[in-house]
């Protein structure tokens, strides 16, 4: 009779240990199975951020910017970037209007009428030949796509042909959490 207090006893305490030491083993077992805040970042590089320095264009103030430079001939690497920019605008639905697309062209070659009508909304610009020089790029700045914050600053870099669904998701992320553009 003696002995089932005891055993009542250590049962309670086996109990109260087990409540305590639950959330430490969940959050390990977690982090083992990459399930850790670190591990489901971002796909952009982040940059450091600073300013951008775009050209003053009424149809980038305050919004998220999507910036690629590129020759005016535009290739097929560069057509391809268009309608990759101009899809990933439109995944953000409602919250497209939050973002702009920019073409700063690093030649003087003139985009053909037929391009400018089928990248309708995009803000073409000149000049991009100086200003891809100051974007933080590996390889050519022609080979990513960066994104500018509506405050002007340079602040994330895309692969070259990024996956869409990834960068759907970071603007997504982007977008619900800035108070911003």
């Amino acid at each position: 009779m003696a002995s089932n207090p005891v055993r009542r006893g250590r049962l309670k305490l086996a109990l109260l240990a087990a409540f305590f030491l639950l959330p430490i083993g969940a959050s390990w077992l977690v982090w083992k199975l990459e399930l850790a805040p670190g591990a489901a970042g971002n796909y952009g590089t982040l940059l450091s951020p600073r300013p951008a320095a775009l050209p003053a264009l009424p149809g980038l103030k305050g919004k998220w910017v999507l910036v690629q430079f590129d020759s005016g001939a535009c290739a097929a690497a560069c057509e391809r970037k268009h309608y990759f920019m101009r899809q990933v605008r439109r995944a953000q639905g409602k919250e497209m209007e939050r973002i702009a697309r920019l073409w700063m062209i690093t030649d003087a070659a003139q985009p053909s009428p037929a391009l400018l009508a089928a990248i309708e909304g995009t803000v073409v610009a000149g000049g991009g030949a100086a200003l891809a020089s100051s974007f933080q790029a590996e390889g050519a700045a022609s080979e990513h796509i960066y994104l500018v914050d509506p405050l002007g600053n340079l602040m994330m870099r895309f692969p070259p042909e990024p996956d869409p669904s990834r960068v759907i998701k970071d603007l997504k992320q982007l977008l619900k959490f800035s108070g911003f553009g």
